[in-house]
């Protein structure tokens, strides 16, 4: 029982400091920003707090397709993977 509570805290807290990160000014988390890299969406705009928290938790269906979602970007036009097409939004190279 513990451990599926510490899982679930680690979880949402995960969710939120990627959603809070790339919707804030520097539209990136701290890897990111690292590689030079932002998220923004289709118009290459500042993404909203609701966007980034849509692609965050779309990063779940992404992963339990058997990362699919992310094997996804090799293959779309724009790089997206399955949780940036959820939200419309890109990564790209600042």
């Amino acid at each position: 029982m513990a451990a599926a509570a510490l899982s679930a805290i680690s979880t949402v807290i995960s969710v939120l400091y990627f959603s809070f990160m790339e919707s804030s000014k520097y539209q990136a988390s701290v890897g990111k920003l690292a590689l030079g890299l932002v998220v923004v969406d289709m118009d290459g705009n500042r993404i909203d707090f609701g966007k980034a928290l849509l692609r965050n938790v779309g990063k779940f269906v992404s992963t339990v397709i058997l990362f699919i979602g992310y094997i996804m970007a090799a293959f779309t036009d724009k790089k997206q993977t399955l949780h940036d097409m959820i939200a419309n939004t890109l990564v790209v190279k600042k």
